[in-house]
């Protein structure tokens, strides 16, 4: 395992490409998909909505809450709030890009529900939801007593570390889905918008693997700078 200091380079490296997979889904779906829009006559634009909140906002912020204790040279009570508060704009956002998915199938007469995606999608929103309730009232507020924090921490990052690789698993799952159905519809396999969708999901894989190298850069001792300062 590699010590703490190295985890410097992957929390820049993990910024670095968050920015890049941010850029990517934009230009998807504001140039390529026509932007966005919360009511529009073209439903589409309303969709287009979902992977820009749930890239960005689920997958990219998510990322940035785990890896907050490594990426701030601050205090640890500071830290602990900025790790708290980065996963409930995630889990925000990540509801009402879920939402406009919904809104989308419900106005177009698209049926809900019926892809391993959207299922997948379901069940991590869930966790994500049970994962941050439980960690407010066990290390935030009202706060357990330290034998409870100390007993729930590894459950707690072994979760957080499960549902967030499921998110990923999943919003790649949704770049392949949207793209299968576009090329049926007569998008060009080879074309400049199917290579951005394939190039925003590999940089939303690395950006995965960037946040856990950071995680996983701790060195053997705890220190104000490792995830356990959580506790």
């Amino acid at each position: 395992m590699a010590t703490g200091l190295k985890a410097l380079p992957f929390s820049f490296g993990a910024h670095f490409i968050a920015l890049i997979a941010a850029i990517m889904v934009l230009v998807w779906s504001i140039h390529f998909r026509g932007g966005l829009a919360w009511e529009a006559e073209n439903k589409n634009l309303i969709f287009n909505i979902h992977p820009v909140l749930m890239l960005i906002g689920f997958i990219i912020l998510g990322g940035e809450a785990i890896i907050s204790y490594k990426s701030f040279p601050l205090e640890k009570q500071v830290k602990k709030k900025i790790h708290l508060v980065l996963h409930a704009i995630a889990l925000i956002l990540g509801i009402i890009g879920i939402y406009t998915a919904f809104k989308n199938h419900n106005e177009s007469n698209i049926p809900n529900m019926y892809s391993l995606h959207s299922w997948i999608g379901i069940g991590v929103i869930t966790l994500y939801g049970i994962q941050w309730i439980y960690g407010f009232v066990v290390f935030f507020y009202p706060g357990g007593s330290s034998e409870i924090r100390r007993d729930s921490l590894p459950w707690h990052v072994l979760l957080g570390m499960f549902i967030y690789v499921v998110a990923v698993g999943n919003a790649c799952l949704g770049f392949l889905e949207k793209l299968t159905f576009l090329e049926v519809n007569g998008l060009a396999k080879y074309g400049s918008e199917a290579f951005l969708v394939n190039f925003t999901a590999i940089a939303t894989v690395l950006y995965g693997v960037f946040v856990f190298l950071t995680i996983l850069s701790q060195g053997p001792t705890a220190d104000d700078h490792s995830y356990s300062a959580i506790a």
